[in-house]
């Protein structure tokens, strides 16, 4: 595990220990700052260590200049924001260190830079082929074995948070808000597509998905060993970079079409491309939160008015103001709509049972399994690639004739 992952892991734990303490969970604070601490002595890793207390400072600074935010005492939007931005500025430091590490790989040089492991969470197809290889064969793959725990990770987000994933944490969502933002800047006509053509257009998201599914579900567990094996899969990560830093013309208006759409329509991307977009949308069916109106509070039913700020403020024109439990695919557990309600109690992320989540509890919710499980994995040897410096040094100057 490199230091910007040590970091990062600690920071998110860190706060999330704090969220908890704040909300009155004092038993959880500990038992996360146990598991936090347990887990840097037990694999006696100085960057896990060092990262942790550089975190605990960090958070120590944090709440003396910011204590409403470190109690998680913010609105819905701000904190969200916060959450975003700061994986994101994660994910940025972990392709740097990815590009440098490629770089020297490529220069024939032993990298003095550790490669980022969680940079497999980009591997989909590649993390379902070692699910299914656990799950069938019992095999636990040693070249990308953090796909297999970021895609597991993202499944269970999608289960206990609905979309929260996409909401509070991608940073290709947060991307298309700002592109989406600075259309607007020029144009500020909205160009939303009639209802009878929005529906075909969100399918193309499933049938992608199923053409990766396809792939997965496919191939036959006897001949996943061998793939494994192979010099294909050692390399994915840098083929996949390769795809995206040396495009061909077709690649370029491919993305040229992806940044247009995003531009175009809010949320245009996550909306009719992304395929983790349509798993999550799936899984999300499952999840008993869900963004429930109370009609008891609701200012429709209550006082006769007319309103409609929920719906509004959805960024996936979900018309929240005419149902009582919102069960769309394309709910981001954004809780915008909430934040935009003039009536506290109208609107609440629930169980049906009346369960209730608020911001500070998502939060918590979503980085304590987005981290907790990574750590966990880290600590039980199911993380870092075993894939030595020496065949990567050779595999990446033959990395064009490498094929499947």
């Amino acid at each position: 595990m490199s230091f910007v992952e040590s970091l990062t892991l600690m920071l998110a734990l860190a706060y999330s220990a704090s969220l908890l303490y704040w909300s009155g969970k004092k038993s959880g604070a500990v038992a996360t700052i146990i598991i936090t601490v347990g887990a840097g002595v037990s694999s006696l890793y100085w960057p896990l260590l060092a990262a942790l207390a550089i975190a605990a400072t960090s958070l120590t600074i944090f709440t003396k200049l910011r204590p409403e935010a470190a109690k998680g005492d913010l609105r819905a939007n701000s904190l969200r924001d916060g959450t975003q931005h700061l994986l994101a500025l994660s994910m940025l430091l972990v392709g740097i260190q990815f590009a440098a590490n490629t770089a020297m790989l490529k220069a024939g040089i032993t990298p003095w830079l550790a490669r980022p492991d969680v940079g497999d969470a980009f591997l989909p197809i590649a993390g379902g082929i070692e699910l299914k290889a656990i799950m069938t064969l019992g095999l636990w793959d040693q070249t990308h074995p953090a796909a297999a725990v970021m895609l597991a990770v993202v499944l269970l987000t999608g289960l206990l948070c609905k979309r929260a994933f996409c909401g509070w944490a991608c940073p290709l969502g947060l991307a298309g808000e700002y592109l989406y933002k600075l259309r607007k800047r020029f144009i500020k006509q909205e160009f939303m597509p009639p209802a009878w053509l929005d529906w075909p257009l969100r399918m193309l998201k499933y049938l992608l998905l199923a053409a990766l599914l396809y792939i997965i579900i496919g191939m036959p567990s006897a001949s996943i060993p061998q793939y494994l094996e192979g010099n294909y899969h050692k390399i994915a990560d840098l083929k996949m970079a390769l795809f995206f830093v040396t495009p061909g013309l077709i690649t370029l208006i491919c993305f040229a079409f992806i940044l247009g759409l995003t531009a175009w329509r809010r949320q245009g991307f996550c909306r009719y491309i992304c395929p983790y977009g349509a798993l999550l949308g799936i899984m999300s069916f499952l999840s008993p939160f869900k963004i429930r109106r109370s009609t008891q509070h609701c200012l429709i039913e209550s006082k006769g008015m007319n309103c409609d700020k929920c719906t509004r403020a959805c960024p996936a024109n979900i018309s929240v103001h005419t149902q009582k439990n919102i069960r769309s695919d394309e709910c981001q557990a954004c809780m915008r709509c909430v934040s935009a309600c003039p009536k506290k109690e109208a609107l609440h992320f629930s169980t049906r049972n009346g369960i209730k989540l608020s911001a500070r509890g998502l939060t918590i919710m979503l980085l304590l399994i987005m981290f907790l499980i990574p750590l966990g994995a880290y600590v039980g040897g199911f993380w870092h690639s075993q894939t030595l410096d020496q065949d990567r040094i050779y595999l990446i100057q033959h990395l064009k004739s490498i094929g499947h």
